[in-house]
């Protein structure tokens, strides 16, 4: 019995699919598992034919991973594609790639080998669907008691507290609320509180009539008569100025308020759902919060943990993350390394849930593998930057620069920062930091 004879009784006896290609790409051997994953009645039948001719792949046309590997000379290991069979089934494989060689080292070609992961990529869908709720994904403790009473939360019509650190998906919670209510097919309407000064922020609230002030040449809705018949979302509802909440209070008592400008009582039918990464009953304490307002907002009221304590749901986010960013950005990345997600995994995320997407999105402008490394990931998670080797104004700027990824309110960076926030906003003009 000849070597190739043997070489083939080898190749037929491995379960997993095995072929080879020539320097054109036309396949020159293949074994009986490839055959049957693929849907073959016969080896001849793909023999001599380009590998895309068989395979129908979807990653043939713009990164094929055999002609990547010929290029490079770099191994692919385990990249999840997907190709459709004979009788027009769409499957999920796992192939690697190699190099083929002759006897001197020249090479001749290039192998691949691959699996059928279907029954494994079902399971991952099944425990994706098992730890999702709405947009909102976790398998933390916590969150399943917060998803389980989120449909009844919806249906009752209440006002609604959130709390929870920035970043820590408050408002996808709020947006699930909506979603699963009856004023699902009205609009879902959100004031930022602490983004607006005081007489902005009233008018954003509640409108203007023509004539109310400078400049106000005809009447205009706030965001309460925008979202008539849905959900009004107040987030950070902790920096309302007092003055104002007096007004939301009048609302929430009677559903009524009156726009700037006006005598006349205006009507709304609007749910209210409110957010704050403060402690709302100490600022009650503190006088800073009226107490007959916390009441009426925090009729049910919903604590969100920090991601510090969910930290079971990085590996999940991260693979949520890196689903969302490659169609937005028409990349192929598998997953992250363990070495990177190790780096991951013991961070302590003081920007929580949104510190942890820009980490992703920052990634994937740097990485052009399949998989992130540790050194596609922000520097302050690496500790690379030597301060040693940084001016006082780079420094500064790093800073600030880190400071604005882990909050969403300029308010919170500023403290976060020791400073006031007319210094924040001047400095991130000097530093072009948007």
């Amino acid at each position: 019995m000849n070597s190739d004879c043997v070489a083939n009784i080898i190749l037929d006896s491995i379960a997993d699919g095995v072929f080879t290609i020539d320097m054109d790409f036309r396949i020159t051997s293949l074994n009986n598992a490839a055959c049957k994953i693929l849907g073959l009645e016969k080896k001849e039948d793909a023999i001599g034919k380009l590998c895309f001719e068989v395979f129908h792949a979807n990653i043939c046309e713009y990164s094929c991973a055999l002609r990547e590997t010929m290029r490079t000379g770099k191994n692919i290991i385990n990249k999840t594609v997907y190709i459709v069979n004979t009788s027009g089934e769409k499957l999920t494989i796992s192939i690697s790639t190699a190099l083929l060689k002759d006897e001197n080292g020249a090479i001749i070609g290039g192998v691949e080998t691959f699996r059928d992961i279907g029954e494994i990529e079902t399971l991952r869908k099944k425990i994706e669907l098992t730890y999702s709720f709405e947009d909102i994904i976790s398998k933390n403790k916590e969150m399943q008691q917060i998803f389980s009473i989120l449909p009844d939360v919806a249906v009752s019509d209440s006002s609604v507290l959130i709390e929870g650190p920035s970043g820590s998906g408050k408002e996808l919670i709020a947006r699930a609320i909506h979603s699963l209510s009856r004023r699902n097919s009205k609009p879902f309407v959100v004031v930022n509180c602490g983004a607006l000064p005081e007489n902005l922020l009233e008018s954003e609230l509640f409108g203007y009539k023509a004539g109310a002030f400078t400049d106000a040449k005809k009447d205009k809705p706030g965001k309460t008569a925008l979202a008539q018949g849905g959900t009004l979302f107040l987030d950070e509802i902790g920096e309302l100025p007092l003055s104002l909440q007096v007004k939301l209070l009048r609302f929430l008592q009677f559903k009524e308020y009156e726009p700037l400008g006006d005598t006349k009582p205006q009507q709304a039918d609007v749910r209210i759902i409110s957010a704050t990464n403060k402690n709302l009953r100490q600022e009650v304490e503190k006088g800073n919060f009226r107490d007959d307002l916390y009441y009426r907002l925090n009729v049910i009221g919903i604590m969100l943990p920090p991601l510090t304590q969910r930290k079971e749901d990085i590996p999940l986010l991260i693979q949520h993350f890196i689903k969302k960013f490659n169609a937005l950005k028409g990349k192929i990345i598998e997953g992250v390394s363990d070495d990177a997600m190790n780096i991951l995994l013991n961070h302590d995320y003081p920007g929580n849930i949104r510190e942890l997407e820009n980490i992703i999105e920052h990634a994937f402008v740097l990485c052009h593998d399949y998989y992130i490394k540790p050194e596609h990931l922000p520097s302050y998670l690496l500790g690379i930057i030597s301060v040693a080797t940084l001016s006082l104004e780079e420094m500064e700027k790093a800073m600030i620069r880190q400071a604005l990824v882990r909050y969403k309110n300029r308010k919170d960076v500023a403290e976060a920062l020791g400073i006031d926030t007319t210094t924040l906003w001047r400095k991130m003009k000097k530093y072009n930091l948007t």
